[in-house]
């Protein structure tokens, strides 16, 4: 398959990436790490990374704004995205060719090429390890696309913590780092928090509730985003808090928006993306996410995760 992209990459002159909503480290990582080795690689070609930015991705990279004629006769490859529901910006089919790129559970095949890994730990991992494959078929690879997959990898295994970190994971990140970027500076814009989420926090401590069956639940209101003035995406950094209580097997963070409430899905060991798929979202076996619109939704989903969790 490595190979077959390759070759399409090779044959079009406009390349347009796109990946998720909603966007962490990995989405911008293999998206525009992904656009800045084809950059680099052929610098004649027109590359382009759409989609909403996420100011506080901003450190990452900043986006480019096309219109639909830049479609016509277009290759656009989506990277780490599921389901063409999570598409950011949904032009994404008004190209010649779709390529979907992607590490999550391969449920919705859409594209008319798929390349898909559910073991690798990220799709930034993918990427470099589609540069390797093509390293002496014209890729190249600069300072700038090592320091985006190497902040993808990173964020995707909670800095290395997570199951799905393998040999290979520590492999690539060892030969990432021999580019020239400043890790120290990258983690201070992926770790650095602000007073607010940080105060946020200190009450999602006090406040979770543990459950029956080795499980928990932290609901977060939008009265409690404004009163610790916060985002509904910064709160949502914060679902990993729980993954050091003893005891304690899945849980699931429930943040409430306008017009939805947001569930984040994470397990110790029971499979929870079931559940998220049951209330149309997805995700991995440990970290799955959905949107609900009601809290008598988030009632079942609790019962659900608690009759998961004691079998």
């Amino acid at each position: 398959m490595k190979a077959e992209i390759l070759q399409e990459i090779k044959r079009y002159e406009t390349i347009i990436i796109h990946r998720h909503v909603r966007p962490d480290p990995d989405a911008y990582g293999s998206q525009c790490g992904l656009g800045e080795i084809l950059r680099t690689s052929f610098p004649e070609k027109n590359i382009y990374l759409v989609g909403k930015e996420e100011e506080s991705l901003n450190y990452l990279k900043r986006l480019d704004t096309v219109s639909d004629e830049t479609y016509k006769g277009a290759l656009v490859i989506v990277c780490d995205t599921a389901n063409q529901a999570r598409i950011c910006d949904q032009r994404y089919n008004l190209g010649d060719k779709l390529i979907k790129i992607d590490h999550h559970p391969n449920e919705d095949r859409y594209g008319d090429m798929i390349w898909v890994e559910e073991d690798a730990s990220s799709v930034s991992e993918m990427i470099y390890e589609f540069y390797l494959f093509g390293k002496d078929k014209g890729l190249k690879l600069s300072d700038e696309a090592a320091r985006l997959l190497f902040a993808g990898i990173v964020g995707d295994t909670g800095r290395f913590l997570y199951a799905s970190t393998t040999e290979k994971t520590f492999s690539y990140a060892g030969e990432l780092i021999h580019y020239d970027f400043s890790r120290p500076e990258l983690f201070n814009d992926m770790y650095d928090v602000s007073e607010n989420l940080v105060r946020l926090n200190g009450y999602v401590l006090q406040k979770f509730e543990i459950l029956k069956n080795g499980t928990a639940k932290m609901v977060i209101t939008k009265a409690l985003l404004q009163e610790f003035n916060t985002t509904v995406s910064e709160a949502s950094l914060l679902v990993s808090t729980l993954g050091s209580v003893k005891g304690v097997k899945a849980w699931v963070f429930f943040i409430e928006e306008d017009n939805e409430i947001r569930v984040r899905l994470r397990s110790k060991g029971p499979v929870i993306n079931g559940i998220a798929k049951k209330y149309n979202g997805g995700g991995h076996p440990m970290a799955a996410g959905a949107s609900i619109y009601s809290w008598d939704k988030a009632d079942e989903i609790m019962k659900d995760l608690q009759e998961l969790c004691g079998k």
